[in-house]
């Protein structure tokens, strides 16, 4: 099988590479508003140029936040331009990333993320300002061994176990316990066999690369039991595209080894959790506009962009930290931000510039998101408010080059900070969202939808009896 992604111009193209190829199935992808990607399969012997050109229909109430059951009829359109091999079936198999139709109006769906993310490239343009923007999403998960979660109304608990985890020092194991683990913060850059999941790691790689998605590294992160994935920077869209399929490698791939991986930001107390720092920048006419003589040699532009996310940030938080648990890793002492500055070089503050010597590889790294975002969305919120930052010249202040963690009571009350909770992004978000909805790009109907959808999360995470509350309350 081919190891690159597959693009077709024409029904007849792809029609004549299925019979040449003897694919057996074609699985129909698609994104819901939560981030999930869901799919339908269908037998080639269907696919033919009807079906491409008119897509099949699915049920739409099925698929959260979408579709009453009264009108629940949707469309899904395969996308022969962006097309790969599934590593992972059995038989046969390829993938189509799909626009979802309303057959209605026969236009984009207003609740499809990835029709949103097109609207934010086509914005762009029109905008005059660039006509390509870059993310390179760098990818933070954990990986364990044993995952058990009970939600009973009298039993309430969960647990993790990794071979790796530091609370399995004095574990009496069959084989016996080989003592070699990284220690509470202490798994940045160690070698095997400190490292354990160096294999994995690099099996998720290949894995991804024969996907179509241009690969960079892998290496361990500071928690143990925390991995990093590199992938190359893309634009907008296949950017996203590319976290999809990155994700569908790294669970599958774990689950092949009999491990289970999570994107879950905070799923050890005590520990880092993941993020998903996102490296940006905008080209125009072939050459880099966030290049420039500014400070840290960016342009004006660039700093205006900068000064576009931090205003927006909160209103941000909803997209790029959309979880009860995002809000857990976005506190002091983590390596997480949770102040809203920018400087260069600087890995505590929100907005980084990262060093570089070279005008080409000019660019701003956003540090406050984690992988649990919906790419579709939260890329296209970011460029929203990037863009609305240069086109209102939103400067965002001095520079911080300092370590914000260490900062004095003094010096933190003059500068905003993050959300602290999930409500409280949303309630910025519900309150806020006017550049979002420039060009189209974001409809009302998706914005409360996902607030509707996080609400329903919010409610039953803080109507749940929690362990802690029972260690602190029960005696009293």
């Amino acid at each position: 099988m081919s190891k690159y992604k597959l693009s077709f111009k024409s029904p007849s193209d792809i029609l004549k590479y299925i019979d040449e190829q003897d694919i057996q199935f074609v699985d129909f992808n698609f994104t819901d508003i939560r981030g999930k990607w869901q799919h339908t399969t269908q037998h080639t012997s269907t696919f033919d140029r009807e079906l491409i050109n008119n897509g099949i229909a699915f049920d739409g109430s099925s698929i959260a936040g979408w579709q009453d059951i009264s009108q629940s009829d949707l469309i899904l359109k395969p996308e022969i331009s962006s097309i790969t091999y599934d590593p992972f079936a059995a038989q046969k198999t390829i993938k189509v990333f799909c626009e979802v139709y309303d057959p209605k109006t026969n236009a984009p769906y207003k609740l499809d993320p990835r029709s949103t993310a097109k609207m934010a490239q086509n914005y762009l343009k029109k905008s005059g300002i660039g006509d390509v923007a870059y993310f390179g999403p760098e990818l933070e998960f954990f990986v364990f061994d044993d995952v058990r979660v009970v939600t009973q109304p009298n039993h309430i608990s969960y647990h993790v176990d990794s071979e790796e985890g530091a609370y399995n020092k004095g574990r009496e194991y069959p084989t016996g316990n080989m003592g070699h683990r990284p220690n509470v913060k202490g798994g940045y850059f160690p070698e095997s066999p400190v490292d354990s999941l160096s294999d994995i790691r690099a099996e998720m790689l290949s894995v991804i690369e024969s996907m179509g998605v241009s690969v960079e590294k892998h290496h361990h992160e500071v928690a143990p039991s925390q991995c990093e994935l590199g992938i190359k920077y893309a634009a907008l869209l296949e950017a996203c595209d590319n976290i999809q399929l990155c994700k569908h490698a790294v669970h599958n791939v774990a689950n092949s080894y009999g491990k289970s991986a999570t994107f879950m930001p905070k799923p050890i107390n005590g520990d880092n959790g993941s993020g998903m720092h996102v490296h940006q920048s905008i080209w125009k006419s072939g050459k880099p506009i966030f290049s420039g003589k500014e400070y840290a040699d960016l342009s004006e532009n660039a700093i205006y962009y900068i000064g576009g996310i931090l205003k927006h940030a909160r209103i941000l938080n909803s997209f790029t930290n959309p979880t009860t648990n995002s809000y857990k890793r976005l506190v002091p002492g983590f390596e997480a931000p949770n102040l809203l500055a920018y400087s260069v070089r600087n890995r505590s503050a929100a907005c980084r510039i990262p060093y570089t010597n070279s005008a080409i590889s000019r660019r701003i790294e956003v540090r406050f998101p984690d992988p649990m975002a919906n790419p579709y969305l939260a890329f296209s919120a970011m460029l929203m408010a990037g863009l609305d930052g240069i086109e209102n010249k939103i400067h965002p202040g001095s520079a911080i080059e300092k370590n914000l963690y260490d900062l004095t009571d003094d010096e933190i009350k003059n500068i905003p900070s993050l959300c602290s909770s999930l409500r409280q992004s949303l309630d910025a978000l519900e309150n806020d969202h006017e550049f979002l909805l420039k060009g189209d790009v974001f409809s009302k109907e998706i914005i409360n939808s996902f607030i509707s959808l996080k609400s329903e999360e919010i409610e039953k995470y803080e109507t749940v009896t929690h362990p802690i509350e029972f260690d602190m309350y029960y005696s009293n």
